[in-house]
């Protein structure tokens, strides 16, 4: 099978690396500029490049395409792609609004082909690991999860990770694998409870999030394009504690129960095999990380960023 990859931005060119090493076939990419589309292809030996993702999307031999453009156009390129006939594995955050993600589901569905928002952190064997320490009672009854992400970005109302069109802002950017990591191990919360700060652009600059559970248990969550809070997470149990080290999305080194276990960085290798296997299988949504896991997600994401003040509904 063949990839097409839509966008020629930094995430695009460390995951079609990755992809490369993982020995996929990546045919095609597509820029709103042809030269950087021909310069990527250049750079990573594709065959073709083209000046408008609608032009790969019309290329036969492509099987699946890897949307790595910003959050504000997944939507958009998502359901093309999906009308072309293609796979999609989308970046994260998979859309700016559940109702978005909804509809690109429905495609899919209706479509028969495999979607799969871009969670990388999922296939990421230690994430797994921990994930069974947990099912197995390792640390006995998980009561609490303290996860943050944060650096200091500088202001640009032109910097995607600010502009609203593009679905800037901290939460969506990087709040989303706290908030992620935290459905994975505790499920969703009962209540959801958001504080932060927002940027000229209308978009969160930092937010702290707290989950509640009925059990008592909760996460205590932060994101920051502000401050550099650093990317680790802490899983506190009746029995133990487990924690995954810097970077938390893509962790090579955590600690369960003061035993640690590592791993060499194989960065989104994991996540492009499982894909391709999916594929083959003739299965429309991975098990690791299913469509409701990411509207699941969404709606926390959601809520949170309604409680600071910010919306994303008229963004098209």
């Amino acid at each position: 099978m063949t990839w097409g990859v839509i966008a020629t931005g930094g995430i695009a060119h460390a995951v079609t690396a990755d992809m490369i090493k993982a020995g996929a076939k990546v045919l095609a990419v597509s820029s709103r500029d042809i030269t950087k589309a021909q310069r990527f292809a250049a750079h990573f030996g594709i065959e073709r490049a083209y000046g408008d993702y609608h032009d790969l999307l019309a290329d036969p031999d492509v099987d699946i395409v890897y949307v790595a453009t910003p959050h504000g156009q997944h939507h958009e390129v998502v359901l093309a792609a999906l009308d072309a006939g293609k796979h999609v594995l989308c970046e994260k955050a998979f859309a700016l609004t559940v109702a978005d993600a909804e509809e690109m589901i429905e495609r899919a569905r209706s479509r028969n082909l495999f979607l799969m928002e871009a969670m990388w952190t999922r296939f990421n064997p230690l994430v797994q690991k921990v994930q069974q320490a947990v099912r197995d009672g390792e640390i006995g009854e998980v009561r609490m999860i303290r996860a943050d992400f944060g650096f200091r970005h500088a202001f640009s109302d032109s910097d995607r990770l600010w502009a609203k069109e593009a679905g800037g802002g901290a939460m969506l950017d990087l709040g989303v694998y706290p908030v992620a990591l935290t459905h994975q191990l505790l499920g969703v919360p009962k209540h959801i409870h958001a504080h932060g700060s927002l940027a000229p652009t209308e978009v969160d600059a930092d937010a702290g999030i707290f989950l509640a559970y009925d059990n008592g248990a909760h996460a205590l969550l932060s994101c920051s394009l502000v401050a550099n809070t650093g990317a680790r997470a802490e899983i506190v149990g009746t029995l133990g504690r487990i924690e995954l080290v810097d970077p938390m999305f893509n962790p090579t080194a955590v600690v369960i129960n003061g035993i640690e276990h590592t791993i060499e960085d194989e960065g989104y290798q994991h996540q492009i095999r499982a894909v391709e296997e999916c594929v083959a299988a003739g299965l429309t949504e991975s098990p690791l990380i299913t469509w409701e896991n990411t509207l699941e997600v969404l709606r926390t994401l959601e809520e949170a960023l309604r409680q600071l003040g910010v919306s994303y509904a008229s963004v098209k």
